[in-house]
């Protein structure tokens, strides 16, 4: 996916307010709360607290295509800000701020909330017995939804340790063209093919304690780990302004086509039979192709068409991205109480996953927004002032 490299002392583009990644960002918060208001109707292939009397199995291919583009995209959304971030504040402030924006909110949820909530449900086992197993479970009762914020915190710390090395080489930032349809091309094979090697080891929804610490469903880290690289290429060479509408459209298009033969197999009641989580045959091979097409061609559609259709700020856009970040913090418990609320009415599944994502939606932004008018809580949440990239930076 990385373009022509350009050897230029032109600086890096200085960027006004992007309202389409504002847009994006907020549009991607939501994918991710419709994901888990799904978890309680479908077969998850992981763990979740609570399993509705009314399932579907048609969440399957939703859960499968959420996954391969959701939180890829917001890793390369985040990574296109870390640049810009650490040439203005340096090394040492760029790392105190993300530790006060992303490590304070983490240790809190962390210690305070997933822990202890933990325990009660496993009925207060002897204290080393729960930690055993949670170490065992790769820390996932620890991390929840937040290992996303624990990654943010260790890819940064790595883009530090290399800047300081690289900067001592060369002072000149590098920059890159933006890709065109063979360098989208081989990143989406070279994504696929370095997946189905990982997940000849490792399925997806297993879960590992990465580095002892760190809380890592290691099947998809080639998709996170690579746009999260790829973002800081795209801030370098203004991908996300430069790319050209055709090249979006055509893999928008691809991705949106790969999404289909998904839903297809799934039609045709051939799930098991044709994809498989984890293996060396080619089901498992056939599955992380899909996945890397439908990562390569809606990360580039879903940029580019966001930038065609957003152009005006709007307060509302603007406080909607302010209060993403808080939004994704709290929003796992609001579905999970909004599931057990409704879970004994006599509803179709699509219903109630309908309902469970609107109102969660509605209730994560909400509360996100008002926290930002308390000031403990507004730094626990980071819904401060509104700045481009604030929130996920």
């Amino acid at each position: 996916m990385a373009g022509q490299q350009i050897r230029e002392r032109e600086p890096a583009p200085s960027l006004g307010r992007l309202v389409f990644l504002d847009v994006l960002r907020v549009a991607i918060i939501a994918m991710v709360i419709a994901h888990h208001a799904a978890q309680a109707y479908g077969p998850t292939g992981g763990t979740w607290p609570l399993t509705d009397r009314s399932t579907s199995d048609w969440f399957r291919p939703f859960y499968t295509v959420n996954a391969a583009v959701g939180l890829g995209l917001l890793f390369l959304v985040a990574g296109y800000f870390v640049p810009r971030s650490y040439d203005r504040k340096g090394p040492g402030r760029f790392l105190r701020d993300r530790w006060m924006r992303i490590g304070v909110p983490l240790a809190f949820f962390a210690l305070v909330v997933h822990v202890p909530v933990f325990y009660l449900i496993e009925s207060q086992p002897p204290l080393g017995e729960f930690v055993r197993s949670l170490y065992a479970g790769g820390w996932f009762g620890v991390y929840l939804h937040l290992w996303f914020l624990g990654h943010l915190l260790l890819y940064s710390a790595v883009y530090v340790a290399w800047r300081r090395v690289s900067d001592r080489v060369d002072r000149v930032p590098r920059r890159w063209r933006p890709p065109g349809h063979p360098a989208i091309l081989v990143f989406a094979v070279g994504l696929a093919a370095v997946t189905w090697v990982v997940r000849w080891w490792y399925s997806v929804d297993e879960w590992v304690p990465l580095f002892g610490v760190l809380a890592a469903e290691v099947a998809k880290l080639p998709q996170y780990v690579s746009l999260f690289v790829l973002g800081i290429a795209a801030y370098r060479g203004d991908w996300f302004r430069r790319i050209p509408t055709m090249v979006g459209a055509i893999w928008l298009a691809v991705g949106l086509l790969a999404t289909l033969v998904m839903v297809a197999v799934q039609a045709f009641g051939r799930w098991d039979d044709v994809l498989a989580t984890g293996g060396v045959d080619a089901r498992s091979l056939l599955r992380s192709t899909l996945e890397a097409f439908i990562c390569a061609g809606l990360s580039v559609g879903l940029v580019v068409l966001f930038r065609q259709v957003f152009h005006k700020p709007s307060r509302l856009l603007a406080a909607l991205a302010t209060a993403s970040y808080a939004a994704y913090i709290l929003h796992l418990w609001i579905v999970i109480g909004l599931q057990v609320a409704i879970e004994g009415l006599e509803l179709p599944a699509f219903v109630k996953f309908g309902v469970v994502t609107v109102l969660g939606i509605v209730l994560a932004f909400g509360i996100g927004h008002l926290s930002g008018k308390v000031p403990g809580v507004r730094l626990l949440l980071g819904t401060g002032s509104p700045k481009v990239g604030k929130a996920m930076r």
